[in-house]
């Protein structure tokens, strides 16, 4: 059987990975034995995922496997045969579906997006971290920006008595114009970091913890994993059980399911995730408050 797995960052250099392809094998499928997983990757260009979505329909594999709400929007353009379990944000209002509980079409999944409401508490969490927090950058695509999450983050900023301002990262959206984002940045130009979840900061996740040690300055992160490595804070969802969940429905596709037929998951859990070395690194005093209300610490 095959799977095509069209991403925006390389599956083969991706830790995560190996997450996905245990599941998997636990449920009976492992590559090079009964599985063939083509991957396929934009490279950090938006601009390209049309492209990409065309060729990797061409190849008519089993099931295709897509990361982001992007390129998951230029699948379903692309096909309406073929089964595609996405990792996504709220399917319902980007337009990929109109029922969680019966999707109806060729597309099932995972959704991350608790609604854009969580926007508005990381930068709350922030500001309860750093009381004297007054501006703020958002480190986003442009796509980003303009969509659902930069518009919460503006309106609780505008709410917070906050400025808002962003650090926009071009196409291609690869090391070097993170270093070029960063290197711009002066440190009393701003007080505090947030991150959007652009599938693009995906990859460089920790490359993006590495860049905010060095200007060191205060970020909530949306990641659990680059808190501990490094980061001050993160508001949370479990990515690792989220790709669990997507390895198991692409098994039961695998198997026969139809995807109109299956439930697309809605992650509602996010945790608090706060790393009391780096505070005290940065000279911050986390509010015992906060610290008391984090899933977990780490010192």
């Amino acid at each position: 059987m095959a799977v095509s797995s069209g991403k925006t960052s390389d599956i083969k250099n991706d830790p995560n990975a190996e997450v996905f392809d245990i599941e998997l094998k636990r449920a009976g499928f492992v590559r090079g034995e009964n599985l063939i997983v083509e991957s396929y990757s934009a490279e950090g260009r938006p601009e390209r995922h049309e492209a990409l979505a065309r060729e990797v329909v061409s190849t008519q594999p089993d099931v295709i496997v897509s990361f982001g709400t992007p390129l998951t929007l230029r699948f379903k353009a692309a096909t309406s045969t073929i089964p595609i379990v996405a990792l996504t944000g709220d399917p319902i209002r980007f337009g990929l579906l109109s029922s969680l509980a019966h999707p109806g079409g060729n597309i099932t999944g995972v959704s991350l997006d608790a609604g854009v409401e969580v926007w508005g508490k990381r930068l709350e969490l922030l500001t309860e971290a750093v009381p004297k927090l007054s501006k703020v950058l958002f480190v986003s695509t442009q796509e980003g920006w303009d969509g659902p999450g930069g518009g919460a983050t503006r309106e609780a900023a505008q709410k917070l008595g906050i400025s808002l301002v962003r650090a926009t990262v071009n196409s291609p959206a690869d090391e070097a114009e993170y270093r070029r984002v960063f290197s711009s940045i002066q440190r009393d130009q701003v007080d505090g970091i947030v991150l959007s979840d652009d599938t693009e900061n995906y990859k460089h996740r920790f490359l993006l913890v590495q860049l905010i040690q060095q200007v060191r300055l205060p970020a909530l992160y949306h990641l659990r994993e680059q808190v501990e490595a490094g980061g001050l804070m993160a508001y949370s969802y479990d990515l690792k059980s989220a790709l669990r969940r997507q390895a198991m429905q692409v098994a039961e596709v695998l198997r026969g399911a139809n995807p109109a037929d299956m439930p697309y998951f809605q992650e509602t859990r996010f945790e608090l995730v706060i790393n009391l070395k780096t505070a005290k690194e940065l000279g911050l005093e986390i509010p015992a408050g906060l610290v008391a209300g984090a899933a977990a610490v780490i010192e």
